[in-house]
């Protein structure tokens, strides 16, 4: 399918052919007939995606703090690598799409096949999106009509924050598409509109609506003609859509607003406030966020839990749903807002002169012949035939891009599939690195025979069941940490495993040079190892600290660290005790020091904080073994203390990816034993486990001790939604 994604590198805008995406569980998969080009946001990329990385700097002041402080950490090199890596990774554009559902996901039930839908999806021929973020749309509003549902309900979730009373004056200043929506909206509320715009073109189309037009540029005073046509008493609310950084705007908003006034932010404007006018009028100011209640709630948008209608009355759904209910009565009229229709091929049309456009609104025309292929070619796949080693990887998110495939690249392995939800991820990482199929079906890697090996790295709630089908078709299986999240799972691969394959977990620690310098130093004597993770700060509503999603980060991270004392130790783990800080911690602790017992007499400590500074290095294990010390710090230093004919060893930052790649590729193309036992991949994911568990339970929890549930695999393959 083809589909508009902007490069953040090159500036350039592309009609890019990317696989069609699957149907998923709380989805609807469309077919798109309509979708609205938003050329203030759309603008706002193409513009910074020209800039160069001086200009881009500077529009991103926090981005660059981040960058240094990167850099303290990781080095010069391994940080520009990463800028340059985001920079290549292009965005999709649009979020006003209006077709056909084609497919209904497992669990919805207000949509069905053959519905007219208008959803926040982008510039796509297929698009597939959560059911909160899609609405029906009425018979007699037409699909260009309904591709204004989704930009409408920006500027009314403006106006129920303004929370305006019939016969109040409200002012909106930027008649903008989203300022001249929110001014119709506002009439229809019953109330007198006053539109503030520096284009004559927009002033005219906003006095054709009844709308009282206002252009500063014309020598009119803003304030005094507000204040003059109220009566002296000033503005009721004012809702700013304009686009600028000059703080005169809120000032403006500020100095025309009545006593206890109400100004509500929906577009970017500057935000030095004049403390005086708000201090003396007692004026309340917000910012609107999108489309209301639900936006950038991973629970209401992607899993579908909806607010009780009771209590949250108006959700972004709900919003969508008025919009198109005011333009099915005749209370909006979007039509006389359209400048251009422009057919999907010709969008540069659109795009190619978009910093200068006057258009008000710009809808593209998609063809309705379009097949849905859920595969697309890059190059050549007949060097393949027949060859050894040949892979195919599952997930194209941060880790594969910057980390995995660089690595795989260097070690020479021959990728065939890259899969990825979207299409667009998966589709640029395979044209930069000449990967022949990009698909979002990852069953068509499973499926094929020239196919040894899967390399999944999807989301913590895919592994297991990814990992159970993959070695079900015979493929030696690579899945990055974690690879189970609960025992059922962990047991069903046990069950599953019968040694024909091989399977790796993306404990990479073990592989680096630092950590092989430091077990070649201290031997097999029995040893205290002390590893510190100063892993960072995640919001709590990031899906890593999910129970079900991403089984929270010490199962879904510092298993890194288990892994790593017990190659150290040369042992296995017997017993795990975890105390968290918190008087009352949960399963989602970042914060956090697990002491591990081994069979050989060594100990463990993990010290995984997330509570450091950013400033100080991430990782530093220290070995303590016969009046002997060896500390490795960030992974680019060791220093040895009493160890003859060895004081350090420097290198740039390695936490070992490159070595773990280059050892899994000679061990499909060669053969070879596993880069790592099966019995300690277990072993060190069932103490993970255990360390949630003595958290919950107050004392040490011994793995000799527990007993596994009966479970077969294919339980796990029942109820784990997957791609």
């Amino acid at each position: 399918m083809k589909q508009l994604i902007q490069s953040f590198k090159t500036g350039a805008t592309i009609l890019e052919e990317v696989p069609a995406p699957q149907v998923s569980r709380g989805s609807i998969l469309i077919q798109t007939t309509r979708s609205l080009v938003s050329l203030g946001t759309e603008r706002m990329l193409v513009e910074f995606g020209k800039a160069n990385l001086v200009q881009k700097a500077r529009q991103q002041p926090d981005k660059v703090r981040q960058v240094l402080d990167k850099i303290k950490t990781d080095g010069l090199m391994p940080t520009l690598e990463a800028v340059f890596n985001k920079l290549e990774q292009p965005l999709p554009l649009g979020y006003c799409n209006v077709g056909n559902v084609i497919a209904v996901g497992e669990g919805v039930s207000e949509f069905k096949i053959g519905d007219r839908v208008a959803s926040n999806g982008p510039h796509a021929e297929f698009v597939c999106v959560p059911k909160h973020l899609a609405a029906l749309v009425p018979d007699n509003v037409t699909d260009e009509e309904a591709a204004f549902t989704v930009i409408g309900s920006i500027g009314l979730q403006g106006i129920r924050l303004c929370n305006p009373t019939f016969g109040e004056t409200i002012v909106v200043i930027g008649l903008g598409l989203i300022g001249l929506l929110t001014a119709q909206l506002l009439q229809a509320n019953g109330c007198r509109v006053i539109g503030v715009d520096l284009d004559p073109a927009k002033i005219a189309l906003a006095r054709q609506q009844g709308i009282t037009g206002i252009n500063p540029s014309e020598g009119t005073d803003v304030v005094k003609y507000v204040t003059t046509l109220t009566n002296g008493t000033g503005a009721d609310g004012v809702i700013i859509t304009a686009s600028a950084k000059s703080d005169e705007i809120i000032t403006q908003a500020a100095h025309m607003s009545r006593k206890r006034g109400r100004i509500i932010l929906v577009g970017v404007v500057g935000l030095q406030i004049n403390r005086a006018a708000f201090y003396e009028k007692e004026l309340s100011f917000q910012v609107s966020c999108s489309y209301g209640p639900g936006r950038y709630d991973e629970q209401y948008e992607q899993k579908g839990y909806d607010y009780p209608l009771p209590f949250v009355r108006w959700t972004e759904q709900r919003n969508f749903e008025a919009v198109l209910q005011a333009m099915a009565a005749g209370h909006l009229q979007v039509l006389p807002l359209i400048t251009e229709r422009v057919p999907l091929q010709d969008y540069q049309e659109i795009y190619a002169h978009i910093g200068q456009s006057r258009s008000i609104a710009s809808v593209l025309i998609y063809p309705l012949n379009t097949a849905h292929r859920s595969s697309v070619q890059i190059m050549p796949v007949a060097s393949f035939a027949g060859a050894n080693g040949v892979m195919g990887i599952i997930g194209a998110g941060n880790f594969t891009k910057m980390t995995l495939l660089p690595a795989l690249q260097k070690a020479g392995a021959r990728i065939k599939y890259i899969a990825s939800n979207s299409g667009v991820t998966g589709t640029t990482l395979a044209r930069k690195h000449h990967i022949p199929i990009s698909t979002t079906h990852h069953q068509e890697i499973l499926t094929d025979p020239e196919v040894d090996a899967v390399l999944i790295t999807t989301r913590h709630n895919t592994h297991a069941v990814m990992v159970l089908q993959a070695m079900q078709a015979g493929k030696h299986v690579f899945v990055e940490k974690p690879l189970a999240l609960n025992r059922e799972e962990l047991e069903a691969i046990q069950q599953a495993y019968d040694g024909s394959v091989t399977l790796t977990v993306g404990f990479n620690r073990r592989h680096s040079p630092h950590a092989q310098k430091v077990k070649q130093l201290v031997g097999d004597a029995p040893m205290n190892v002390i590893a510190t993770m100063n892993a960072g700060f995640i919001p709590l509503n990031v899906w890593v600290h999910d129970s079900k999603t991403g089984g929270g980060r010490i199962i879904g991270e510092a298993c890194h660290f288990i892994d790593l004392i017990t190659y150290l130790t040369g042992s296995r783990v017997t017993a795990v005790c975890m105390n968290a800080m918190g008087s009352h911690p949960t399963a989602q602790t970042d914060n956090a020091t697990i002491l591990l017992k081994y069979e050989n007499g060594s100990t463990g400590v993990i010290n995984y904080f997330s509570n450091g500074s950013k400033a100080y290095a991430k990782e530093r294990i220290e070995v303590y073994t016969q009046e002997r010390t060896a500390i490795i710090d960030n992974f680019r230093i060791t220093r040895a203390y009493g160890f003859k004919g060895f004081s350090k060893l420097k290198t740039p930052l390695n936490k070992g990816h490159a070595n773990q790649c280059r050892l899994f590729n000679e061990r499909i193309c060669k053969g070879g034993p596993a880069l790592i036992p099966f019995d300690e991949i277990i072993n060190t994911t069932l103490a993970s486990f255990a360390a949630i568990e003595s958290m919950q339970q107050g004392k040490w929890i011994s793995l000799q001790e527990q007993a596994q549930p009966e479970l077969q695999p294919q339980v796990v393959l029942n109820h784990i939604d997957v791609m």
